[in-house]
Order: structure tokens, then sequence, then C-alpha cells
């Protein structure tokens, strides 16, 4: 397929086929974000191309690799996986090969990545309940001789959780957010989410006169000032 077949904005990247990674082929990936099951003439219309071009664009997406594969995003809380957990680990680094054929064992473990900082991995599950987690860390991941220090942190709340993001998220972020497609509750929390955000940041109001004097003042939104403890008890005395 040539590159500047159908409609579409300026160039964003390349996929492997030849193929411009165009506007169109980010709305395209945007529709599937919200439907992953969309028909092609549906998709065709909410893109705004014709069906051959929609189907065509589709398939390129995924001969390239853009797409990797389709799959079911679902409740773990109605599956009785209620309990989430991230287990940050120290990897003897000698060993880091054991470690990651060990942890290719272990079907209960939903993500791992390799991290900077503190910790050498971070580790997601899920479980049924809190001894589950603990089981698991002191039973399972304390006997992998590549492990040598692990720090648990359960997730109370999993605010925001999109299936992926796009170079077009960014854009649109910085103006008014855009409702999208989905009816589902977690899009709407989504929109709610960057609504709040965005009006958080951009109408906070200005510091009265007077304030942030000292070590607050000229801090960036967002930074915390903090006082100290003579300081506040002098102002106190002042204002009584």
């Amino acid at each position: 397929m040539s590159s500047n077949s159908g409609s579409g904005g300026g160039t964003t990247g390349r996929i492997g086929i030849g193929l411009e990674m165009d506007a169109t082929h980010l709305k395209i990936l945007e529709v599937l974000r919200d439907n992953g099951r969309v028909s092609v003439s549906a998709l065709a219309e909410r893109v705004g191309i014709s069906r051959a071009n929609a189907y065509t664009r589709f398939e390129a997406l995924r001969a390239d690799g853009v797409i990797r594969r389709f799959t079911a995003e679902i409740d773990h809380q109605r599956t009785g996986l209620g309990i989430v957990a991230l287990i940050f680990v120290t990897v003897r680094q000698q060993m880091w090969r054991q470690f990651r054929a060990q942890l290719a064992q272990m079907p209960e473990v939903e993500y791992c990545a390799i991290t900077t900082g503190q910790h050498d991995a971070m580790i997601q599950v899920r479980m049924a309940d809190v001894a589950e987690v603990h089981a698991m860390v002191t039973e399972r991941l304390a006997n992998i001789p590549a492990v040598k220090a692990t720090e648990t942190v359960f997730i109370l709340d999993e605010v925001l959780r999109r299936p992926y993001v796009l170079p077009s998220d960014r854009d649109r972020g910085r103006g008014a957010p855009r409702r999208s497609a989905s009816s589902s509750g977690a899009s709407a929390s989504t929109a709610a989410s960057t609504s709040t955000s965005t009006s958080t940041s951009s109408s906070a109001p200005e510091p009265e006169q007077g304030q942030g004097q000292g070590q607050g003042q000229g801090l960036p939104l967002g930074k915390m000032r903090f006082v100290g403890a003579a300081e506040g008890r002098a102002a106190l005395r002042d204002a009584t």
C-alpha cells in the first residue's frame, strides 16, 4: 500500500511494510481502543474513510505488528482476584537469567518490569486475599536464589488504567478533553479524571499578597512548602 493512500494528517512514524503512520492510523487505533470488535464498516464510518481504505489500513497495522493481538479486558473483582500488590525485588546481579526463568514459571504474575532506582524489578500480582500474597512472597519468591530482597506494596484503588496511549492523546490533553465514544464506566472515569486534572492546573489561584515568602517563594504549582516549628509558633503568637 502506498504511503499517500487515503486521508490523514502529518507523518508520526513509519511501520515496517513502508506505510507511513499518519493521523488516520492513529484514529483507527483510537476506535479500536474503545471497541476492539468493531466492524470494518463501523470503523470506516468512525474514522471518516472508505470501507476498503479502513480494511487495508487495519490489515497493514496487523501485518506490521503495530497491532499485536486482540484480547479481553475482565473485571478482576468478579473473577475473585480483588487484591492487587506490587512487589519490588532486589536481584542478585549474577543471577538475572535464573530470575527471569523462574519468574516465567509463576502464572499468577500479571506484569514484571526491570526498573531503575532502589530495586531491580517490579512485579504485579492479583490474588484472592492478603494471605495469598504473603504466601507467594515468603514461600515462593523468597526461595528463588536470585532474589536478594523484596518489598510489597498493596494497591488500594486502581484510579486509572488505559489499554494503551497514543501520540494524539498528548496533543488532545493540552486542550479540552474529548469524551470517549465508549459509554463504559471506565471511559467515563477517565474523561472525568482528565477534566479534573486539567482544570486544577490551569485555574489554580495565584498566591495572595505576602503569601509564599521565604522558603516557598517561587515554587511551581504542586510543590510543598515546609515551615519550621519555630516560625509557625511565632506566626501563631502574632495572630493572637
